[in-house]
């Protein structure tokens, strides 16, 4: 099924922990993370979007909602750009070092979500997964608000609105390439996948 709601894939983050851009690292026969998220979920959504920081970093074609706040590497940045940059009400959040969030996770995130929420979002037994989830435009006066305090906790912006969390027991379906281990993992887990 293909989902109308735009899906963005968010891929504007420092890496300052996996110690090179993640969003630029090879990945299954792709020559980077982010064009393998994009190529895989353009089949699950009409429309999908890239925040990134600079397009130019990407030699392949998609369509880029740069931040408009270059020097904040936070993802209230890019959500207020994204809000700013659509026209839909509500979009799909996804992070890009997340290559394992498949169409079941998808699928039961829109499921449940109703327009009274202000975000669904997506829970393991090891917390919420913020950029996985859908976020409405009721939310964007708070990503500004949060952007002028220098806030940038997605979880504490959940915790303050409307948020439905749609708990999931696979927690490898969740895994984060955060460190050079995770990535590891993640290419010896995408060979049998």
């Amino acid at each position: 099924m293909i989902h109308s709601l735009p899906c963005v894939i968010f891929a504007g983050g420092k890496s300052s922990r996996m110690g090179e851009d993640k969003a630029l690292l090879p990945f299954a026969s792709f020559p980077t993370l982010t064009e393998y998220q994009y190529s895989r979920v353009s089949k699950l959504f009409k429309h999908v979007y890239i925040s990134c920081k600079e397009s130019n970093k990407f030699s392949f074609d998609a369509n880029f909602i740069e931040d408009k706040d270059l020097d904040l590497y936070a993802p209230t940045a890019g959500f207020a750009t994204v809000f700013e940059t659509l026209e839909d009400d509500n979009f799909f959040a996804l992070s890009v070092d997340a290559p394992f969030i498949d169409e079941d996770v998808i699928s039961k995130l829109i499921q449940e979500d109703t327009e009274e929420f202000d975000a669904t979002i997506a829970k393991t037994q090891e917390g919420i997964q913020p950029l996985c989830g859908i976020y409405h435009r009721s939310l964007e006066p708070k990503f500004r608000k949060m952007i002028q305090e220098d806030n940038h906790k997605l979880g504490f912006l959940l915790k303050k609105s409307h948020t439905h969390y749609c708990y999931f027991n696979n927690t490898k379906a969740f895994l984060n390439m955060n460190h050079p281990k995770d990535y590891r993992k993640a290419l010896s887990l995408i060979e049998n996948y």
